[in-house]
């Protein structure tokens, strides 16, 4: 199995980079995020990689940190999500915000990726539920916020193009002040005000 490329970045495209390890070109399967963080063409990279193998294809994907990776991993073990499909999951959201997602069984935030239906987001975030480590979170990120009206809170604002984590620090710092029994209504109010300042 392949599970790390170290060379010079040959090309990329909009899915894909090669990647020139001792004159072979690797064809790696990337999220934009990816893409994006690899840098000029013609530097050195490295890159972590996960060899699929079907009938009719040898498939290499390739990921920026190990957190992508067990994303990846985490979401090609749902029925209905390809490689393919789950690296345009996460071109759309970050492990870190994926894992948010999924803890909060937010299937609209899931369902922003080309090709992730209403069915699919709500089967992702089924079975992926404790799955996905939000514990590591890490301490820069907001707290996610509680369920109920939050959850639906979260929601509106990610449907209205914030960002999930600006979103989910809007609606924390919402029910902080409103309490835990606010109405929708008045929390998404107070969330727009907040991601606004």
């Amino acid at each position: 199995m392949i599970a790390r490329l170290s060379g010079i970045l040959a090309e990329t495209s909009a899915d894909t980079a090669i990647v020139d390890v001792g004159g072979v070109g690797y064809l790696v399967h990337a999220s934009g995020r990816t893409l994006e963080a690899l840098g000029p063409i013609g530097g050195e990279v490295q890159i972590l990689t996960e060899l699929q193998v079907r009938e009719d294809a040898w498939t290499l994907f390739g990921f920026g940190s190990p957190a992508e990776r067990d994303a990846f991993r985490s979401l090609t073990s749902v029925q209905g999500v390809g490689g393919r499909l789950a690296l345009a999951i996460l071109s759309v959201l970050s492990p870190d915000e994926l894992a948010r997602a999924v803890s909060q069984g937010d299937k609209a935030m899931i369902g922003r990726a080309n090709g992730v239906g209403p069915k699919l987001a709500a089967r992702i975030a089924n079975e992926l539920q404790g799955k996905l480590g939000v514990a590591g979170l890490g301490a820069s990120l907001a707290p996610a916020p509680r369920a109920g009206a939050a959850a639906d809170a979260l929601s509106a604002l990610a449907n209205l193009g914030f960002k999930p984590a600006e979103a989910s620090a809007a609606v924390n710092a919402a029910q902080d002040e409103l309490g835990a029994d606010a109405g929708l209504d008045a929390l998404v109010r107070l969330a727009l005000r907040k991601a606004g300042k």
